[in-house]
């Protein structure tokens, strides 16, 4: 019995083995050849097609800084994508980072940076750091922040709190950048 269990247990890892080396032939033949390319840039291949039939639209580049955020060195939120581009006086983008969004949102459009805290407690009782705020939306600061523990849980939906969480080196980052009078721009 003993000789059959482990025969059968060598055929699984044989499959299994297989079936890793497939999946990493599959991604690196769909890997770019030039990795640090700007995928942006045309190429000459037939547009796919979506189930429709129709053709589709290119994905979107997550890292890109999006066309409606405006010019020139600002903090860019995208409330949807729940992202945040540092972009400098040339519009290139210096970092980017996903956020956990707060339960009350900015309007989209253009802010300034108000005010700025190193270290207190937040409106949820979690001790936070960086704290940079910038609107006032439904009687609520509306603020970017790091947890001093590094967490970025979500909200408690039954708190109306505006402080949008990111990892702590994020916000070391935003904090350097962002100082008081700094461009914010929000977009959908």
């Amino acid at each position: 019995m003993a000789r059959s269990s482990s025969g059968f247990v060598a055929g699984l890892t044989a499959v299994a083995v297989a079936a890793v080396c497939f999946l990493a032939y599959q991604a690196s033949a769909n890997a770019p050849a030039n990795p640090s390319a700007d995928p942006r840039t045309p190429s000459s291949a037939a547009p796919s097609v979506s189930p429709s039939g129709g053709p589709r639209k290119p994905a979107k580049n997550p890292l890109a800084v999006p066309a409606d955020s405006g010019s020139g060195e600002r903090v860019v939120y995208a409330l949807d994508d729940r992202r945040v581009w540092l972009v400098d006086a040339k519009g290139k983008a210096t970092r980017t980072f996903t956020v956990m969004p707060s339960t009350v949102h900015p309007v989209p459009g253009a802010y300034r940076v108000t005010s700025r805290s190193g270290s207190v407690r937040g409106s949820d009782g979690v001790q936070i750091e960086h704290v940079v705020r910038f609107a006032m939306t439904q009687d609520v600061a509306i603020g970017f922040s790091s947890a001093v523990d590094g967490s970025t849980p979500a909200p408690d939906a039954s708190k109306r709190t505006g402080g949008i969480r990111m990892k702590r080196t994020d916000g070391d980052a935003l904090w350097t950048f962002a100082v008081i009078g700094a461009k914010v721009v929000v977009v959908a």
